[in-house]
């Protein structure tokens, strides 16, 4: 994954999420929940590790805009 620049996390309540699962199915569940309670990017794909087990997605959210359910 790419490093973490620091815009990303400049201000109180900006958070990167590095998720780490077992496939891509939960990955993107885990995100969909972040993302229905914050404003978050979207995600369209996870990376693979070579020789890891698993998938990894990296998704940016901000904490300060929370949505309403």
């Amino acid at each position: 994954m790419e490093a973490i620049n620091e815009v990303h996390v400049a201000e109180s309540g900006l958070v990167v999420g590095d998720v780490a699962a077992a496939d891509d199915q939960t990955a993107f569940a885990f995100q969909e929940v972040l993302a229905a309670m914050w404003a978050a990017t979207s995600v369209e794909r996870t990376t693979r590790d070579p020789g890891q087990p698993g998938v990894r997605l990296r998704c940016y959210l901000d904490m300060r805009q929370r949505l309403s359910t």
